[in-house]
């Protein structure tokens, strides 16, 4: 009875977020006719959205190396190994209505793949925060440049503020959750727990390799920034890096938040209120930019298919 109460609520969870998706999507291109955005797109765009793929699997291969060195017990796996599992986790990502759907999928199948799920869960786990952390460094950067060439509300700061230390205390309480008393009747229950928490305080031990995974979380926020910078740039619209820095996170974060499917909808409104309410640039072509971005999206998710495929055979 409990579970058959959960798998409604879930239900009924996702039935909401594809209303607001739908819903989203229907009011945006309601106020925005599709015409006027795809008449925003042409041949010359090519350069930009090529150079968009060869930054998305720059993207795939940093998260594999960080992943393969962030797995800092069990046997040695090959790097393909581990971007292979990456490429599934895109799939999944495309999927699974949220965008740590994939994530899951990917730990806890490369862990009973090859016996070590707590150490795959974990690393995937700081991986994930660290890339946070890294896209809120790049955002208080920006920042007091922004500040001083468009007039950003200060709501907007004190989100990403919030959410900043929000992911400072996650990763700490990570790092020691050894220390963390949890009740034996609920580590009787699920003895996943305990190994979980040996294996995230094992990083305390490993410092160089959080390190080198935070240079690697820092490079793959650059990247990301840029494939915002070249979809912008494919419809004509240069935009200043520290506004575009700071816009993109806030994005990103608003996107995170689970009132839609992986952020659809809700992506496209807030850039629009952004660029546009801000900036001033054109809907349309705010509209017609943001979505090029889905084309590295799906061809990260296209490798995942292919990788699926090859399993299976």
């Amino acid at each position: 009875m409990a579970k058959n109460q959960t798998n409604k609520k879930v239900f009924a969870k996702r039935i909401i977020q594809l209303i607001v998706s739908v819903g989203g999507f229907a009011y945006i291109f309601y106020k925005i006719p599709l015409s006027e955005v795809i008449d925003n797109w042409n041949l010359g765009m090519t350069p930009w959205i090529v150079a968009m793929l060869v930054a998305a699997t720059l993207i795939m291969a940093i998260q594999a190396n960080r992943w393969k060195g962030l797995s800092v017990q069990g046997p040695e796996i090959p790097f393909k190994t581990y971007y292979a599992y990456t490429a599934m986790g895109y799939f999944f990502n495309n999927l699974l209505p949220t965008g740590f759907g994939g994530d899951a999928v990917k730990s806890l199948a490369f862990g009973k793949k090859f016996n070590q799920t707590s150490q795959s869960v974990s690393a995937v786990l700081i991986a994930r925060v660290q890339g946070l952390l890294a896209m809120f460094l790049c955002f208080f950067v920006a920042l007091p440049f922004a500040l001083s060439k468009a007039d950003i509300p200060l709501s907007y700061t004190l989100v990403m503020t919030a959410a900043t230390l929000a992911c400072i205390v996650f990763i700490s309480l990570c790092l020691f959750s050894d220390k963390l008393p949890i009740p034996q009747a609920i580590t009787d229950k699920l003895t996943f727990i305990t190994k979980l928490q040996e294996s995230l305080s094992i990083y305390r031990k490993h410092k160089k390799q959080i390190l080198l995974s935070s240079l690697d979380s820092l490079w793959l926020q650059l990247l990301t920034l840029f494939i915002a910078y070249a979809y912008f740039r494919a419809v004509g619209v240069t935009i200043d890096i520290s506004i575009l820095v700071v816009f993109t996170s806030i994005t990103i974060v608003t996107s995170m938040l689970p009132i839609s499917l992986n952020g659809i909808g809700v992506r496209e409104g807030t850039q629009v209120a952004l660029f546009t309410g801000i900036l001033g640039i054109p809907a349309p072509v705010v509209l017609s930019a943001g979505l090029l971005g889905y084309i590295p999206l799906l061809f990260q998710a296209a490798q995942g298919a292919v990788v699926l495929i090859a399993r299976k055979k």
